[in-house]
Formats: structure tokens, C-alpha cells, sequence
């Protein structure tokens, strides 16, 4: 199994979107942040379960909520870093603009 990493723009992707669901209903975010923590335990112990889409970024959709993680892979360092989770309505390319 790889380790993962997410990075502090990701987790405030994370933050925001489970803050907004718990403001349309109490546990929905908490609900929105198991999905994460689920799908990147997924991840973990597959890596390669998602197709390249970007560069060297692969997306991975969460199973109920619209939202992809979009994440890079170290083999060497078996490592995943996950750069960002969005909204699949949202421009998936808006990551890169991050500084």
C-alpha cells in the first residue's frame, strides 16, 4: 500500500466543500469527508485504478458525492499526493493555477 500526502490547498478544498454541506444539513459534510477518506484509502492500496487525464495527474470520482480527487503518483517513493478535490462542475484545470 502507498502512503498518501494531501496538500494544503486539497485540504482546503476538503474543508470548504464539507462546510457547505453541512450547512444544507447537519453530518452531510461529515458524511462528504468519510467519501474522501474512503476513496483515498482506495487509491492508496491501488494507485492506478484511474486513467491519466492530465499530464501526470489521475482524477478518481467519489462514489456519492460530484466531486474527483486529483492526485499524482511516486512509485519510486510509493507515495500518493492528492492536489486537489473538486466539484466535477468546476474547471479540473484550476489546480495548476495554485501557487
Amino acid at each position: 500500500m502507498y502512503n498518501s500526502e494531501i496538500l494544503p490547498f486539497a485540504k482546503k478544498d476538503i474543508s470548504e466543500a464539507a462546510s457547505w454541506y453541512n450547512s444544507k444539513e447537519k453530518g452531510l459534510g461529515n458524511r462528504f469527508i468519510q467519501a474522501v477518506r474512503n476513496k483515498v484509502m482506495l487509491i492508496r492500496q491501488n494507485p492506478k485504478i484511474s486513467s491519466i487525464r492530465y499530464d501526470t495527474v489521475q482524477t478518481a470520482v467519489l462514489d456519492i458525492f460530484p466531486f474527483m480527487i486529483h492526485y499524482t503518483v511516486d512509485d519510486f517513493k510509493k507515495i500518493v499526493i492528492i492536489v486537489g478535490v473538486f466539484h466535477t462542475s468546476l474547471d479540473p484545470g484550476r489546480w495548476t493555477k495554485r501557487k
